[in-house]
Order: C-alpha cells, then sequence, then structure tokens
C-alpha cells in the first residue's frame, strides 16, 4: 500500500487523521502544567532511543510513539501558567486550516502550484495592507518577523543604492539604519547579512522607556549625514519585546519625510491594533511608514508560521525579482509571487488567517488582543500594589517586567533571584517565566497572550515566583551558615 496521500489512501487518511486529532485533544484536555519538568538529560535519551535508521513501524505506531515523545513533553500554550514569550494559543479555525494546507501541500511561489491560493494571499495581503493605511499597498507572507524585517531592510537598501552614483560596494560601506536599543536583535542582523558596516545600527536615544526619541532622531540622521554617511532606514517598533512599548510612529514619520529617509515599522508584536477598536491609535502614523512588518501569529492567534512584509508602493517590492526560466518566463503574465518573495518554494500560510477572518472576524481578534492588554495593566498594578515585588515599568501591550524584593535584598541578591527563580519554574513544569535585562539590570517577564488566562491564573504564577524565590534565599541562608561555621 502506498504511504502518500493519494486518491486510493484515502481510507487511510481519515483514520490516522482522526487517530492523531484524538490524541492532541486528549493532551489539551489533560494537560496540568505548561510543560512536563522532565530534565534534559532524560529527554535526550528518550530522543536517543529511537530508531530512525531502523525500519519503518507504521503510521499508526509512529503517531503514537509521538503522543509519548513530544506531546507528553511539549510546551503548552495554552496553559495559564505559561507567560513566558511572544506564543500565543492559536484559533481554532486556523488549525482546521492548517491541516487542510499540510495535507494539499500548496506552493504559492507560482500561479501554475497554487491558483487560488495565490489569488486568495493576494486578497489578503490587499485587506492587510488597508488595516495599515496603504491604499494601493502590496506584500507578501514570510516566515516570521525576523524575515519580514530582513526584507524590508533589503528592499531599502537597494532603494538608498538606486540614488548614488558610486560603487555598490562603496555605498553599501556607507549606510547605516538607525533603531532604538529595545528594537529587535534582527536589525542587527539583518545589516550583517546586507552587507553593511560593522558599525552600520545607529542607535538612536529614546525617553528612559524604551520609546524612540524623534528629536534625538533628527538630531542622529543630520549628525550621520554631517559624517558622510547614508541614511539607509529608520526603524521604529510597534510594540518591543521585553517592555512591550510604541514608539511615536507619526513624530518618527515626520522626521524621516524631512530627511527623505525609508520608515520600517516592526509591528511584529502590536499588529494586532490593526483591527482593535479601542486601541488602533496606538498606531497612528503607520500609513506613513513605507514597509510594515506583521506578526500574525503573535497577536492574531495563528498558528506559526504567519507573518507578512507590507509595503506602501508596491513597486519597492520589484528589487528582489529573479528570473527564471522555469519558474517565472518572460512572457508570463500570470500572478508569480516568487517575483516578491526572497523564499521560493513557500507554504499557503495566508490560509489559515483566511479562515480565522471568515469564522470570527477581525473586530472579535481585536478583542482577543485588548483582553490580554487589559489583562497585563491589572497584573501591572498587583505587582506594583505588593510590596515583595518591583514593577520595572508600564507596558502598553501585554508584557509585565518585574523583580522579587524580599525584605533587607540588596540589588544584587534580588538581581541573583532572577535567573534562580526562572530556573525553579522551568524545572517543575509549573509555570514558565521569561528573564531580560532592562538598563543593566535582570528582571522577569511575563508575556500574556492568552485571552482565557485570568488574574486569578496570573496571581497564582505570581505566588509561585515568590515561593521559588522564598526557597532560594533559605538554600543561599544556610549556605552563608556553613561557611561561616568551617
Amino acid at each position: 500500500m502506498s504511504e502518500l496521500l493519494t486518491s486510493s489512501t484515502v481510507d487511510q487518511y481519515r483514520s490516522l487523521i482522526a487517530q492523531t486529532s484524538s490524541r492532541v485533544a486528549a493532551r489539551f484536555a489533560e494537560t496540568a502544567k505548561p510543560a512536563s519538568g522532565a530534565s534534559r538529560a532524560d529527554l535526550q535519551r528518550l530522543v536517543d532511543a529511537v530508531d530512525l535508521a531502523g525500519s519503518g513501524v507504521g503510521g499508526s505506531s509512529a503517531i503514537e510513539e509521538i503522543d509519548e515523545l513530544f506531546l507528553a513533553h511539549a510546551v503548552w500554550f495554552h496553559h495559564p501558567a505559561y507567560a513566558a514569550h511572544l506564543n500565543c494559543p492559536v484559533a481554532l479555525p486556523a488549525v482546521a486550516a492548517e491541516s487542510v494546507l499540510a495535507a494539499v501541500n500548496t506552493s504559492v511561489d507560482t500561479y501554475d502550484q497554487s491558483t487560488v491560493g495565490t489569488l486568495m494571499e493576494r486578497r489578503l495581503i490587499e485587506v492587510a495592507a488597508g488595516w495599515v493605511g496603504f491604499a494601493a499597498g502590496d506584500g507578501v507572507f514570510t516566515s516570521g518577523g525576523t524575515q519580514s524585517n530582513m526584507h524590508a531592510l533589503f528592499l531599502a537598501r537597494e532603494a538608498a543604492v538606486a540614488q548614488l552614483d558610486e560603487p555598490r560596494s562603496i555605498a553599501l560601506s556607507r549606510m547605516v539604519v538607525f533603531a532604538t536599543a529595545s528594537s529587535h536583535f534582527s536589525v542587527g542582523k539583518s545589516a550583517l547579512l546586507l552587507g553593511l558596516a560593522d558599525d552600520a545600527v545607529i542607535e538612536v536615544a529614546d525617553d528612559g522607556d524604551g520609546r524612540m526619541l524623534p528629536t534625538a532622531l533628527d538630531a542622529a540622521i543630520a549628525a550621520a549625514t554631517a559624517e558622510g554617511r547614508v541614511p539607509m532606514a529608520v526603524v521604529a517598533t510597534g510594540g518591543t519585546t521585553d517592555r512591550g512599548v510604541i514608539d511615536p510612529i507619526a513624530r518618527i514619520a515626520e522626521v524621516c519625510d524631512a530627511h527623505g529617509v525609508w520608515l520600517h515599522v516592526d509591528a511584529a508584536y502590536g499588529c494586532g491594533l490593526l483591527v482593535s477598536q479601542r486601541r488602533r491609535h496606538l498606531l497612528t502614523g503607520i500609513d506613513r511608514a513605507r514597509s510594515v512588518t506583521v506578526d500574525f501569529h503573535k497577536s492574531f492567534f495563528q498558528p506559526v508560521s504567519s507573518s507578512a512584509l507590507l509595503v506602501r508602493e508596491p513597486r519597492d517590492l520589484a528589487a528582489g525579482a529573479w528570473h527564471a526560466d522555469y519558474l517565472n518566463p518572460l512572457e508570463n503574465d500570470e500572478p508569480n509571487q516568487v517575483d516578491k518573495s526572497l523564499q521560493t518554494t513557500r507554504r499557503f500560510d495566508a490560509l489559515k488567517l483566511w479562515v480565522s477572518l471568515r469564522a470570527i472576524g477581525p473586530d472579535r481578534i481585536g478583542e482577543m488582543f485588548d483582553t490580554v492588554i487589559d489583562l497585563a495593566a491589572e497584573v501591572g498594578d498587583v505587582v506594583d500594589d505588593d510590596p515583595e515585588f518591583e514593577l520595572i515599568g508600564r507596558s502598553q501591550l501585554s508584557t509585565v517586567l518585574f523583580r522579587v524584593r524580599p525584605d533587607g535584598a540588596s540589588p544584587a541578591e534580588q538581581d541573583a533571584l532572577v535567573a534562580g527563580v526562572r530556573r525553579v519554574l522551568f524545572e517543575s513544569g509549573r509555570a514558565l517565566v521569561a528573564k531580560t535585562v532592562i538598563d543593566g539590570r535582570p528582571c522577569l517577564k511575563l508575556t500574556l497572550l492568552n485571552p482565557e488566562t485570568t488574574l486569578d491564573d496570573v496571581r497564582a504564577i505570581l505566588a509561585m515566583v515568590k515561593d521559588a524565590a522564598s526557597t532560594l534565599a533559605s538554600i543561599d541562608d544556610e549556605l552563608e551558615l556553613v561557611g561561616a561555621d568551617a
């Protein structure tokens, strides 16, 4: 019997998918904590014990094995005690769509491989561009925010090169990008991959809470220009990863317009605001950007991967076009999206968002994002009112930064607790929180992206944080006593 999904294996497909969905559903229903707590050594032994070079065991047995190996030890983003990174529980219609696109295996790089899929993605890009305010915009789906940001800066680089009458190597050596210390790491990584100088990313001062200062940007661009450098792009952030704050995009756009510099807005995190009825104003000015990154697999509650790069001027995407006879012949007038993308083979990830929009609508998605932002504000109040915690700033989105502050603990002791608390919770599997560094000091980070998580759920996480800190402090005290006795 064939092991491929063909007309002769339809019954086998039904059986295997039913078995798979049943096992996954059971895990969702039975999961009592966000991770199993199994040690890395134990997990490595389980993985190494699987014979990947031997004879096949059959689909049913393989799925049973995946249940026991992967699902039993997966990290579950839907669990209310998961509050670490920008991972979200996913909308059920999108999960159904994921199974469809995987089964059909469409590639949307060329029209003849996807037909209606290409047209659906183009329509969805048109709708998303409309949310931004790009009346005649364009774009393409990508693997994630890092690729979207790199693609945007590539387009900005090519636009800048086209304006200069000098060899490309000299032009690249003079180009600079402006961003804050809170901008995503992919800005610096993109500068490296795009062949810019080691000091090409110029750090712009912020307001002390992570938001770019337009006056500082203006001065930085003027200074770089006076030094003979070429301002290639400004990256404003519509939701920083750690602080969850939003740069003043409209005022930054004014500076960019005055200097004639490409403005890219990284709204990977905050793109859910585009469909919010209550907070859309936080992205005011985004329509004045030349390019925008959106990550639907963050604040639109889509399965990974579902991201896009949107551009105000469709002609900008032509900078990455490349001709290949077998893909996009010159005489072809079909809408081949390989001309827009940095990828060739590309999944029909747009289908997930399409089905979600049809099933629940953009307004409901906006409400869901508003819900987690409301929750973060409530949690911030709880932390701020608790003498055992120190709140680190206020988020405009759904993150909460804080430190544990036991009685009599010095700043150095508070800092030391951060990594320990995170490790204790992670190793137990009871709750997952993140760690980051703000203004040179470590702190704990809650990232709340589950609309069904309640304030009581987060209070429970905070109680576990206190317990872990108390345990660690007791151990340290005992070690000090032992050291004194010795």
